[in-house]
């Protein structure tokens, strides 16, 4: 095994030679140090391929799979996502010592930077520093990286473009300038104090032309200049420009979060790919898949399978074909994006054996799921069924990312999200496992159909209609073709069972201790489905300490969704809260707020949309039922 800092760290390599991927010589490898380290789930969910990370006092963005130092076959399986991301494996972000050079390859962007000293603002190498200091050749003063970065919503990224911000405008004050080559052109850049706001910094350029960043931040400044967007991937390298883009660009914040969203894509180990034989067995898939049974059983015994009959030849046998039945259901057509993942197939077969029971048995390693002691039986309104989930292994993988905005769901999305490489021979994604624990609830169903079937304007329908009118809005925004109808796939259901995970998770980190930060939600949510899995979602020391299954006997959580609910009966921010027609990120809210039932960021898989307490406690004036009122 390896050991806590290989595992948890993934050191970041320097990448300077330009060119096709994998152009370093080996001298000029063994002669690279790492630049720094994150943690390996940041590499999925903050700091993946495409992303800017500031390293010490400069900045870099992580390059593409195609130039990280990973050899062999995939280290990472889990079939049901493979399949669904047609992938034949995943791997852990590579955690290599110093100095093998074998870490995930960053480079360095933006390569504008500015002297605090001499105000020079210009590319890195014109500097005149040596290879590896960030020193003006001048001054010898740290250099600053540009703080401004311009990006379009299909992905690409580019240096902010300074002389053009600043010589496109003098048409606007109507008097000649004298001509200025951009090639020769020496710009500075000064911080003038006089307010916090763009209008304090200024640009200025030797043919005497100078303006400050004002408006730079507005939607159409770049259009209206006629800068358009030119296919940068500096992720990729200075010559993997995508030609004829010509979409809008934004100016954003080098640190802003517009800048990078993952599109992180998980699924359960459940049965039969959660037990030791089959995890024995993905491992040595390209060995096994397609072999002849006496191939298959010499194969076991030379690894030792059959030793001291914990396995037998037989069970082998047909723990290979069954992983070969399930590669031949495998389907090339594309998944229909615009459905929440809450009710796609993946959670449809997840749903199923959370609802079932998985013996607790050492041969299950990554899934155990039983339901409460009988002797514990308490009746809970509106909960139909507990199950403890003892153990449980979540894969997560890095699948895509855009910029400008999150993924919608929409048709539209397909044509935003950017790949991770450039090589088609690349058939394997970065990813994470989770070892931990969790509760499973679902909802008593037929008190559920009769809550649903409340008609009438204050019916829980009618109340998540706003919400799904809101929706609708953001999705016709983003429609190339305005023609095309948008239908939200969100319902007063959806909203329901996503508040209900808010408000215990909450609940829960101020009972058992765990931070609300290390537990996650997963939902199940569909015409047949209405549950929720709440469990732990970090892989540190946090992970299994089970507090979080003693959460789910009956009394306990009797006890703290009784509390979870008082609790959100009541906000400080009430009236306003309870009464809003629209909150949250593009007023994809109704009664929710920070103050109430919102999460951080790591522990919510809608990003924080469709929640709305109401329709768990009913509104004050007692028009909108509340499920448990």
């Amino acid at each position: 095994m390896s050991s806590p800092t290989s595992t948890w760290r993934a050191d970041m390599a320097r990448r300077t030679t330009a060119g096709a991927p994998g152009a370093t010589t080996r001298q000029e490898t063994a002669r690279k140090s790492p630049l720094g380290s994150v943690r390996r789930a940041q590499q999925i969910t903050t700091y993946g391929v495409g992303s800017m990370i500031a390293i010490g006092d400069q900045s870099y963005i992580v390059s593409g799979l195609d130039t990280w130092g990973v050899y062999g076959e995939p280290d990472l399986h889990e079939p049901r996502l493979e399949e669904r991301l047609h992938v034949r494996g995943f791997r852990l972000p590579p955690a290599a010592s110093a100095p093998t050079g074998n870490g995930v390859k960053v480079r360095r962007f933006p390569q504008t930077y500015s002297c605090p000293s001499c105000n020079a603002l210009k590319h890195f190498r014109d500097f005149g520093t040596r290879r590896n200091e960030n020193k003006c050749g001048d001054c010898q003063v740290a250099l600053t990286p540009s703080r401004f970065v311009v990006a379009c919503a299909d992905g690409h990224l580019d240096e902010f473009p300074y002389w053009r911000w600043l010589h496109s405008r003098r048409s606007e004050e109507g008097r000649a300038r004298r001509s200025c080559d951009p090639k020769h052109a020496e710009l500075t850049l000064h911080s003038e104090g006089r307010t916090a706001s763009l209008q304090g910094i200024v640009v200025k350029c030797d043919c005497d032309e100078e303006g400050s960043l004002e408006g730079a931040f507005s939607r159409d400044a770049m259009a209206a200049l006629g800068i358009a967007c030119s296919g940068g991937r500096p992720w990729f390298g200075s010559g993997a420009r995508e030609q004829n883009c010509g979409t809008e660009l934004r100016v954003l914040q080098r640190g802003s979060s517009a800048a990078w969203f993952p599109n992180v894509r998980s699924a359960l180990s459940i049965p039969p790919w959660h037990n030791v034989l089959m995890q024995h067995i993905l491992r040595k898939k390209r060995q096994l898949v397609g072999k002849r049974d006496e191939y298959i059983r010499e194969f076991a015994e030379g690894e030792g399978w059959l030793d001291h009959g914990r396995y037998s030849a037989d069970d082998v046998i047909t723990a290979v074909r069954i992983l070969e039945n399930a590669g031949t259901e495998s389907t090339d057509e594309p998944e229909e994006i615009t459905e929440l993942e809450a009710a796609g197939q993946l959670r449809q077969e997840e749903y199923r054996q959370l609802c079932s029971v998985t013996e607790e048995l050492p041969e299950n390693e990554h899934f155990v799921c039983v339901p409460p002691p009988a002797s514990e039986t308490t009746d809970l309104p509106g909960i139909d069924r507990i199950m403890l989930v003892k153990r449980l292994r979540e894969v997560r993988a890095l699948q895509s990312f855009t910029r400008i905005e999150p993924l919608m769901r929409a048709d539209d999305d397909r044509n935003r999200v950017v790949e991770l490489t450039q090589d088609d021979d690349i058939d394997w994604l970065p990813a994470i496992e989770v070892i931990g624990e969790g509760v499973f609830l679902t909802v008593d169903g037929e008190k559920l159909s009769r809550w649903e079937a409340h008609r009438g304007p204050a019916s829980p329908a009618a109340r998540t209609q706003r919400l799904r009118r809101n929706h609708e809005r953001q999705l016709r925004s983003r429609a190339t073709d305005p023609a095309i109808e948008v239908h939200s796939p969100v319902t007063s259901r959806f909203v329901l069972l996503h508040t209900l995970a808010h408000a215990l998770i909450n609940e829960w980190s101020l009972d058992c201790g765990y931070p609300a930060s290390a537990l996650r939600e997963r939902l199940y949510v569909n015409e047949d489905m209405a549950g929720v899995l709440l469990y732990t979602a970090t892989s540190d020391s946090a992970g299994s300490l089970g507090g979080i299954v003693a959460q789910g006997e009956p009394e306990r959580l009797a006890t703290s969704l009784t509390s979870a609910l008082e609790r959100i009966s009541w906000c400080s921010a009430d009236p306003l809260c309870v009464e809003s027609d629209a909150s949250g990120v593009n007023s994809l809210n109704r009664a929710a707020c920070h103050a109430c039932i919102l999460l951080p960021e790591t522990s919510c898989e809608m990003n924080n949309t469709f929640l709305d307490r109401a329709l768990l406690i009913g509104t004050p004036d007692q028009e909108v039922p509340g499920f448990f009122s």
